[in-house]
């Protein structure tokens, strides 16, 4: 699942929402660019709770998901 991340502006801020997405929920990869603003999570469908996790590592998810 794919969607985007308007405050996600540099490198920093791409891991930091990795990092918060994969301890929080094992097994997942998250590819974050923020170049495109876009978050890419593999293994996990949920996107309530990765929308919760996104947001409390404090950067704000603009968009449902698209299709991946």
């Amino acid at each position: 699942m794919s969607f985007r991340v308007d405050d996600m502006t540099c490198g920093h801020c791409a891991g930091t929402i990795k990092k918060a997405i994969e301890t929080t929920l094992p097994g997942t990869a998250v590819n974050a660019d923020p170049e495109s603003k876009l978050v890419t999570v593999e293994g996990f469908g949920d996107y309530a709770a990765i929308k919760s996790i996104v947001i409390g590592a404090g950067y704000t998810p603009s968009a449902a998901p698209a299709s991946a």
